[in-house]
């Protein structure tokens, strides 16, 4: 009897995702045993690397001579370059189907992430300079959300935003919508340049000292249309920071340009230039590095391409947890590090003392909630309250209608999980606020209200150990109605140790982890609590007051923490802030449980 072949009507969905992953195991093997080969082709084994992806595909051969093993993710993007795999991509969404877990990085280069088991479903990141939309892109953004996702969006502290509980089946639909609509998506996740931040009143702002619209739009079109500044060997965050009122947190990212006035004599041209950090990243503890560098504004492009690129000849591609610049800088120094950047550039940087940098413009911790005076007389910026960064779809054009009637057509994203609406005149200033009232949302906040932040947390985020979202909102519910605050206060709740939501630089900080519950065998949902975070000129990681704490437990123990603080402040003037750095962690704690 003749055997026939079977062919692919013959096997299930799951048996078919279990054959593209065998056969892409093969393939990596197969691609780990010729390391050599430029982009995977059938070149000769030790031909030299050439094209876009060279420098990428020599490094990955560097770790490969030194007999260490790649990275899983590695191996995947050597095997198979995420933009070379779209007509696949479209394949899995014409049948419904989730991805391998190859592809589920893959897909990542393409702002799709696969957020199983947290949802059956994907999430959408985005990219826009400075954070920056039309009214009428916001207002397609909700219809996209509406029409491919779970009809509402998230606003990110990352001044991004994210739409969530996408079905394979409307991938593809998604991302090509977004480009429809002058946005993109393309290299928002995985070993990418991501969503470059500025300050999101650029160009309206009376105390800022440049306008950073024009050189985050730069560097996002450099990465944009460079396919040699992707793949890098891990995620690379840069921030722009023109000493407006609203901080951007450029020290939290692998490059911080923060704008300063360099004063005359000095040896260098006085003027407005960007002082450079590098290596930020807070969920590791630590903060971009000095570097005691100015960068001109106008150069700020090719410096950043050359750090970039010395990250892409140096980072660890064997140990993903080792893979950010930070630790880059902590083998090599900054001094070795930067030397090799400006070898890449063939020329010096300049430097400056820190007497040679005039004092910045201090930050305003509400400046992001409520009415504010721009630079432009007779002008506004409002800040919109947003319930923990999320927005239905009907508030969003609702917020899209507004700012196009009553204010200049734009929205303005920032890193504290809310947006502004630009361009608002005196007269229209009681009517916008009106209008966004009836919205459901609001331009005023409490203390507490007002810096209060959380990651998407367990209902959406696989790598999370509690529902950061409804705890942030018990614990404001909690805490407004039984503390009266009088000063700017940060609490942010973050799900795991990616820190999205920055917990460790936060007044109050807590990170979501799985805690004693009734017996040592019953984990429940649960964080631990930091105090004494700060970030700009107070830079400064949380210190641990308390731990395990359960999560019905945290709107109690907030309440304690913040009412000790009333009871022992030095005075009606200090702040949180340094009130918790006054006292170590154990007595903090004894000071608040005097509160119970």
């Amino acid at each position: 009897m003749k055997l026939e072949a079977p062919t692919a009507t013959d096997f299930s969905d799951e048996q078919k995702r279990y054959l593209e992953g065998f056969m892409s195991g093969l393939q990596v093997a197969r691609v780990g045993r010729n390391l050599g080969v430029a982009g995977g082709t059938a070149d000769k084994a030790n031909a030299e690397p050439t094209g876009p992806d060279a420098a990428h595909i020599k490094a990955q051969d560097k770790i490969a001579a030194s007999g260490r093993k790649l990275a899983d993710q590695e191996k995947f993007k050597r095997e198979q370059h995420p933009f070379d795999a779209y007509e696949r991509l479209k394949d899995q969404a014409r049948h419904n189907a989730p991805p391998s877990p190859a592809d589920n990085f893959r897909w990542r280069y393409y702002g799709l992430f696969y957020v199983a088991p947290a949802q059956d479903s994907f999430m959408c990141r985005l990219r826009m300079p400075n954070s920056i939309l039309k009214h009428w892109q916001f207002s397609a953004l909700a219809g996209l959300a509406e029409s491919f996702g779970g009809g509402y969006t998230h606003v990110t502290t990352r001044a991004n935003i994210q739409i969530r509980e996408i079905p394979p089946r409307h991938n593809v639909a998604l991302i090509e919508g977004i480009q429809d609509i002058g946005l993109c998506s393309r290299g928002a996740g995985a070993d990418n340049i991501r969503n470059v931040t500025g300050t999101p009143t650029a160009g309206i702002d009376p105390q800022e000292l440049i306008d950073t619209r024009p050189y985050t739009r730069e560097w996002h079109y450099h990465i944009l249309n460079d396919r040699s500044l992707y793949g890098l060997p891990r995620k690379f965050n840069v921030a722009f920071d023109g000493a407006g009122k609203i901080a951007v947190l450029e020290d939290t990212n692998d490059i911080a340009f923060s704008a300063v006035e360099v004063k005359d004599g000095f040896g260098v041209a006085p003027g407005i230039w960007f002082r450079l950090g590098v290596g930020g990243i807070t969920g590791h503890k630590d903060f971009a590095k000095a570097t005691g560098i100015i960068v001109k504004p106008e150069e700020a492009t090719m410096v950043a391409d050359a750090i970039v690129r010395v990250f892409i000849d140096t980072g660890d591609r064997t140990n993903r947890l080792k893979a950010r610049l930070k630790y880059v800088l902590d083998g090599m120094g900054v001094d070795k590090f930067m030397t090799s950047v400006e070898d890449k550039l063939g020329r010096k940087l300049a430097r400056a003392p820190a007497d040679a940098i005039a004092p910045r413009p201090a930050f305003d911790r509400m400046a992001h909630i409520g009415v504010h005076q721009q630079k432009q007389q007779g002008l506004n910026w409002i800040g919109v309250v947003l319930p923990l960064g999320k927005l239905t779809g009907d508030q969003m054009r609702g917020l899209a209608k507004i700012a196009q009637d009553l204010g200049d057509g734009e929205i303005r994203l920032t890193v504290w999980q809310n947006l502004l609406i630009s361009g608002v005149r005196d007269e229209n200033v009681a009517l916008a606020s009106a209008a966004i009232d009836k919205l459901g949302l609001a331009v005023k906040a409490s203390q507490i209200r007002a810096g209060l932040i959380a990651c998407t947390g367990n209902t959406g985020c696989k790598f999370a150990a509690s529902d950061t979202k409804r705890h942030a909102a018990e614990i404001g519910d909690w805490c407004e109605r039984r503390v009266n605050v009088d000063s700017p206060l940060n609490i942010h709740l973050t799900g795991c140790h990616h820190s999205c939501a920055q917990h460790y630089i936060s007044d109050i900080g807590l990170l979501a982890a799985k805690v004693p519950g009734a017996t040592e065998d019953d984990a429940v949902e649960g964080y631990h609590l930091f105090a004494g975070g700060g970030f700009g000129p107070d830079a400064e990681i949380g210190q641990e007051v308390y731990r395990d704490v359960k999560a019905e437990d945290t709107p109690k123990t907030v309440e304690r923490l913040l009412k000790a603080y009333l009871t022992n402040r030095a005075s009606a003037n200090e702040t949180f802030l340094a009130f918790a750095r006054r006292h170590d962690g154990e007595t903090l704690r004894k000071l608040a449980e005097a509160e119970a």
